[in-house]
């Protein structure tokens, strides 16, 4: 059988929108008390994997998603979290320390870069070394 049933056809279809293999095989008309098990054995058909694959593919390439513009919003977005700006007190009146917009938001992007670029810290080849990162917040400049 070099080819798919309309029923594997309707559960990639099903899949591809859930990743649920379960309610995938369910919507595509499998009848059973053990959709559990039909889902493994269609997720373990080469045809079927590679029918999703292909649906995938075509998905990604049809958003037409420029790999610059996406590096580009990640470093605009690292960027903008980790700039500085001035804290207030409680009056709106300026403090005089200084404090980092979105560490969080910053370095999630900036590991999304990496990932995206094919940074890896697993690869042993790599000249990087693992780099501790330390927050100090309203740090004063004076006591540097």
């Amino acid at each position: 059988m070099n080819r798919l049933t309309q029923q594997q056809k309707r559960f990639v279809i099903e899949y591809i929108k859930s990743l649920d293999g379960e309610l995938s095989a369910q919507k595509a008309g499998y009848k059973s008390k053990d959709l559990k098990s039909i889902s493994n054995t269609l997720l373990s058909n080469k045809l079927v994997i590679n029918e999703i694959k292909e649906q995938l593919k075509n998905q990604i390439s049809s958003l037409r998603v420029n790999k610059g513009y996406v590096i580009q919003k990640l470093l605009q977005i690292a960027e903008f979290s980790l700039e500085e700006e001035e804290i207030l007190d409680k009056e709106g009146n300026l403090t005089g320390k200084k404090k980092l917009r979105d560490t969080s938001a910053g370095l999630k992007a900036l590991e999304s870069l990496c990932k995206y670029l094919g940074f890896n810290s697993d690869n042993e080849d790599s000249e990087y070394k693992q780099a501790k990162i330390i927050t100090i917040s309203n740090l004063d400049d004076d006591k540097i």
